[in-house]
């Protein structure tokens, strides 16, 4: 963190206001703008239909704003079915994340395959995301927010910490392998402590398409899925008055180490 935002800070912590225009002054980063200057986004997700149900609306509109968006799965997704047998629920799910991705303007599918339930929080695991990091090079990534309250899915935990880590790490030159790559900002989306909404009011018809294509999924209680996501839009909407939004907490990854300010943003 540059000396001057720590210099300016109040000695009990800035302000979120405060805060945000010492970065917007030295950083470049204005959290009401997180995705200008960016045009390669890497949408880490721990099961196929995380990104779509989480921020499908945001990633298709970045697509279409021509934004280069990547999903990189981490799990295969076999215990989501109380019907479909693990290896086949497998592929079943594989082919419905293609499905939704084309629909959401993703191009690229990256996986690691690890089980469902069973997401190694590793160091072999970090040193795997660190090298996608840096082969894909991203100016945003965008995981799930691991410290979200009563979150009991270990995938979804162990998932936004690796993110966070690899992020932080791939800058680094003596940490993994390959060439080190900075990346700007992190985002976390199924927060509940979002410091941007996006307004996705265009785009809720497009997402809850993309959704649909998780048959195996949603296919059965379609309905109430349907009510929830359109709820969970009207919550975030409500906080940034818009019609239907989608929260994220965008972050500098210069924030991501012993910076007691970073809760502020």
């Amino acid at each position: 963190m540059k000396p001057i935002l720590l210099a300016k800070a109040r000695f009990r912590g800035a302000s979120p206001e405060e805060f945000r225009e010492l970065l917007k002054e030295t950083l470049g980063f204005d959290v009401g703008m997180p995705f200008e200057g960016v045009e390669r986004i890497l949408c880490i997700q721990p099961h196929p239909d995380d990104c779509e149900l989480a921020i499908g609306g945001t990633l298709a509109r970045l697509s279409r704003e021509g934004k280069e968006v990547e999903y990189l799965t981490l799990t295969d997704g076999s215990a989501g079915s109380r019907e479909l047998p693990p290896e086949e629920l497998r592929k079943v799910r594989r082919r419905e994340q293609e499905r939704a991705a084309e629909i959401i303007g993703v191009k690229k599918l990256l996986w690691l395959g690890y089980t469902d339930t069973k997401l190694p929080y590793s160091d072999d695991v970090r040193e795997e995301l660190i090298g996608i990091i840096r082969s894909e090079r991203p100016e945003l990534v965008l995981a799930p927010d691991p410290w979200l309250p009563y979150e009991v899915h270990p995938d979804h935990r162990k998932a936004g910490l690796l993110a966070g880590e690899a992020a932080f790490f791939s800058a680094l030159p003596n940490v993994g392998e390959g060439n080190p790559w900075d990346v700007p900002l992190l985002g976390f989306y199924y927060t509940d402590n979002p410091n941007h909404i996006e307004d996705v009011t265009g785009f809720l018809k497009l997402k809850l398409k993309a959704l649909k294509a998780h048959e195996s999924q949603f296919k059965g209680d379609w309905n109430s899925w349907e009510v929830f996501v359109r709820s969970v839009a009207r919550f975030y909407g409500e906080i940034g008055g818009f019609k239907y939004g989608e929260g994220l907490r965008i972050l500098p990854t210069v924030l991501f180490h012993a910076n007691p300010l970073a809760g502020v943003l």
